[in-house]
C-alpha cells in the first residue's frame, strides 16, 4: 500500500465537509452505494428490506443525529452538496455497522429466523495499556481496523481544526467524518463493533467518536456515549494525556462504564458483561472463535507490562493464532485489516498503517 492520503480540513462545518466531498466526490457515491446495498442484504442485517425500505430508517435517524451533533450535520450537508449523495445514504456510509443493527431490529414481531450475523461485522482487536504497564510511563490505545477488504481502498486520514473548536487528528474512510482518533487536548477514541439484537432508531458510532474528539477532558467525552441514543452496539475505548482510560460495551439499550486506571484492558467483538449477552445477536461459530482467540491472545500479549510501542505495532501483526489479530483477506468472507492505529495521548502521537499491517510500514503523525 502506498502512504496515507491526509486530508485537511478547516473552517466552518459545512466548509469541512464540503471540502471533503469535493477530495473525493468519486469514491463517496459508490461507497455510499455499497453500503446501501449491504444493509438490503441479509447476510449483513439478518433480514431482507427493500432500497425504498432501508432509506426509509436511514431518513428516520437524520433528527437523532441533529439534536446530537448539529454542527456534524451540517458538515455532512456540505459533504452532500459537493457529492450529491443525499443525507441518508451518507449516515449509513458512516454508521454502516449501527445501522446493521437498526435494520436487524426494524419490526422485530415480524422478524423469524434472522441469519446469524455476517463476520466482516466483527473483526477489530482494541486495546487501552495504562502507563503503569508501558516502559515510558505514558498510556497507549490501538487497535485493527477489520472490514470487508474492498473498504480498505477508501482508508484516509483527516487533519481537522473546525472554527472555535479542538483540532484532531482521525483515521477513518472518504465520506465518514471519523472513526478512530485523537484531539489537540489529549482524548484519544476508538472502537470495534459489537454485535447487538437490540438496534434502534438513533445515532451511530461515527458522530459519537467525533464528538468525543470535541471534547477537552475525558468526562464529558465520556457523557458523549453514555448519554447518546445509540442506533446499534460499538465497544468504545478512551484514554487522555494523564492515563485515564474507560472500556464502554455499549448496546442500543444499555450500556456498561469500567474504568481502566492500571494494566492493560482488551476487547475483541463479543459481549464480555451478563447483561449486554442478553441483547446480543447471534454469530456464526468461528465468527465467536475468531474473537474469543484475539482476546486471548492480545492478554496474553499485554499482561506482563513493561509494554514499548514496538510491541504493540507486534501485536497488530500477530499471526500466532489460527485466528490471528492480523487478518488477511480469504474466501469466502475476504474479510482483512484494512488499516491499524495506535495513539499516544500524553505525547499527541499516532502511528498508523494503510492497509495490512504486516505489509506496510506504520506512519507518524501528531495532533
Amino acid at each position: 500500500m502506498p502512504k496515507f492520503r491526509v486530508l485537511e480540513l478547516s473552517g466552518s462545518p459545512f466548509e469541512m465537509g464540503y471540502r471533503h466531498g469535493q477530495a473525493y466526490a468519486d469514491q463517496i457515491p459508490e461507497l455510499a452505494e455499497e453500503r446501501v446495498r449491504l444493509s438490503s442484504d441479509k447476510k449483513w442485517t439478518g433480514r431482507t428490506l427493500a432500497r425504498a425500505e432501508v432509506l426509509a430508517l436511514g431518513r428516520a435517524c437524520l433528527p437523532y443525529h441533529e439534536a446530537y451533533a448539529p454542527a456534524l450535520m451540517a458538515e455532512l450537508r456540505g459533504m452532500s452538496q459537493a457529492t450529491g449523495v443525499g443525507l441518508p445514504e451518507l449516515v449509513i456510509l458512516n454508521g454502516f455497522t449501527d445501522f446493521i443493527d437498526t435494520v436487524y431490529n426494524t419490526d422485530p414481531v415480524v422478524q423469524s429466523s434472522p441469519a446469524p450475523a455476517h463476520p466482516g461485522a466483527d473483526n477489530c482487536t482494541a486495546f487501552i495499556v495504562s502507563p503503569d504497564a508501558t516502559v515510558d510511563g505514558y498510556g497507549f490505545y490501538g487497535q485493527t481496523w477489520d472490514m470487508h477488504d474492498t473498504a480498505t481502498p477508501f482508508v484516509i486520514l483527516l487533519r481537522g481544526k473546525p472554527a472555535g473548536g479542538l483540532s484532531f487528528l482521525t483515521m477513518t474512510i472518504v465520506g465518514c467524518v471519523g472513526m478512530i482518533g485523537m484531539n489537540e487536548a489529549g482524548i484519544a477514541v476508538g472502537v470495534n463493533n459489537i454485535l447487538g439484537g437490540d438496534g434502534q432508531v438513533g445515532v451511530t458510532w461515527p458522530f459519537v467518536v467525533r464528538q468525543v474528539l470535541a471534547q477537552d477532558n475525558i468526562d464529558a467525552a465520556l457523557a458523549c456515549i453514555t448519554e447518546a441514543q445509540l442506533a446499534g452496539a460499538h465497544n468504545y475505548m478512551l484514554i487522555d494525556a494523564h492515563g485515564r482510560g474507560y472500556n464502554v460495551e455499549a448496546m442500543a439499550s444499555r450500556c456498561h462504564v469500567q474504568e481502566v486506571a492500571h494494566g492493560s484492558m482488551v476487547h475483541t467483538n463479543h459481549c464480555l458483561l451478563p447483561r449486554n449477552i442478553e441483547v446480543e445477536r447471534e454469530r456464526l461459530p468461528q465468527s465467536r472463535l475468531s474473537s474469543e482467540t484475539r482476546l486471548s491472545v492480545a492478554q496474553n500479549r499485554l499482561d506482563s507490562g513493561r509494554i514499548t510501542l514496538d510491541d504493540l505495532v507486534a501485536l497488530t501483526r500477530n499471526h500466532d493464532a489460527s485466528s490471528g489479530i492480523c487478518v488477511h483477506a480469504e474466501e469466502p468472507m475476504w474479510i482483512e485489516s484494512c488499516s491499524a492505529a495506535i495513539m499516544r495521548p500524553a505525547t499527541h502521537e499516532m502511528w498508523a498503517v494503510w492497509g495490512n499491517p504486516c505489509q506496510n510500514e506504520y506512519e507518524r503523525f501528531a495532533v
